[in-house]
């Protein structure tokens, strides 16, 4: 893909997700959804390859439908109440509708299949976009009908989803699936907190989009795209190792990292709400996860590749580190002492 052509895609994808965050009438909502989908679907199909196509196509489907049935919602809520307004769906069915719909837009367990599978096909720099940009739109609609949706639901939504993402991702061998079980798990802790906190599903967000973001920089300057791939990464640059430990590290949630700010003040509210074993059942999940991004830490900064001694040491050639992986994994690892701020 040409450049321009890129950059085009790139900007009606950030042009789309803008229109949902900003509209508050639900066909401008879904309008924004259509032009982020339809953007996305040749960014994810420029490798020309069968399994990107597969990819695409899997993508355009749940998408299509997920936003299909976020339209059928709305109608059925403004035939009943006379009004388009996204704060306003106070219909039952609507909401219960809108709520399984955002799941399948999101890829929250039980209608996370297609994520995994869609990521897989991508590739790194598209795997990051769906995981993180992608997110947004939908995010953004749950936050802003979050007095409407159905409690019981999001919070079963919630609990499986990341107990999905811990179970699932125990058996990967590939980082871009670990990634996409990872996702799943991080969004069901953000759902679980939605009608309780709309606030610290937010900061939850922002913190999540941090760590993957710094994650997947890390993955891609050092072309790890299986767990083997990760041996060889200290060939690459030795700093690159001790930070790719950290944020993983990060991102299983150990304090005192970044990663732990959201999953304690969320299981904090839980317990709040008399919700301890919701509380209990999601600290378990977090266990499950924490074990692949310990795998992936020991195989990244704990093992050696077999080498030799004439083996070459890529880092004697000072390979030029991006700026943005710099800035996300700083990020990513050294928030939690701002906590105060961040809640003011």
């Amino acid at each position: 893909m040409s450049p321009t052509i890129y950059t085009i895609m790139l900007s009606s994808l950030a042009t789309g997700t803008i229109i949902t965050m900003t509209s508050f009438h639900w066909l401008m909502a879904w309008i924004g959804l259509e032009l982020n989908t339809l953007a996305i679907v040749p960014i994810i199909s420029t490798l020309h390859h069968p399994r990107s196509t597969e990819a695409a196509t899997k993508y355009f489907l749940t998408q299509a439908a997920a936003s299909a049935m976020i339209l059928f919602s709305s109608m059925i809520n403004a035939w009943n109440t006379g009004t388009w307004d996204i704060t306003q769906m106070t219909f039952l069915p609507s909401n219960t509708l809108l709520a399984v719909a955002l799941a399948l837009k999101l890829g929250l367990a039980p209608a996370h299949l297609w994520l995994p599978e869609v990521l897989q096909g991508s590739s790194l720099p598209t795997a990051l976009i769906i995981t993180t940009w992608q997110k947004l739109a939908p995010m953004s609609l749950i936050f802003l009908s979050a007095n409407n949706l159905p409690p019981m639901i999001l919070l079963a939504l919630g609990i499986i989803s990341s107990v999905t993402g811990g179970w699932a991702g125990l058996n990967q061998t590939q980082t871009r699936k670990i990634m996409a079980f990872s996702s799943i798990a991080h969004l069901g802790w953000m759902t679980s907190i939605t009608s309780i906190s709309p606030n610290i599903m937010i900061m939850s967000l922002m913190i999540y989009l941090i760590m993957t973001t710094a994650l997947f920089s890390s993955l891609i300057f050092s072309k790890s795209k299986t767990i083997q791939d990760t041996t060889t990464t200290w060939t690459l640059s030795p700093t690159l190792t001790i930070t790719t430990m950290l944020v993983l590290l990060s991102l299983g949630g150990l304090p005192p990292l970044t990663g732990f700010l959201p999953k304690w003040l969320i299981l904090e509210e839980l317990i709040t709400q008399n919700m301890s074993p919701l509380a209990l059942m999601m600290a378990m999940s977090a266990l499950l996860s924490l074990f692949y991004y310990l795998r992936l830490t020991y195989t990244t900064a704990l093992t050696l590749a077999p080498n030799t001694l004439q083996m070459k040491f890529k880092w004697r050639f000072k390979p030029t580190t991006p700026p943005a992986l710099t800035a996300f994994s700083t990020l990513a690892i050294f928030l939690l002492p701002l906590t105060p701020l961040i809640l003011s």
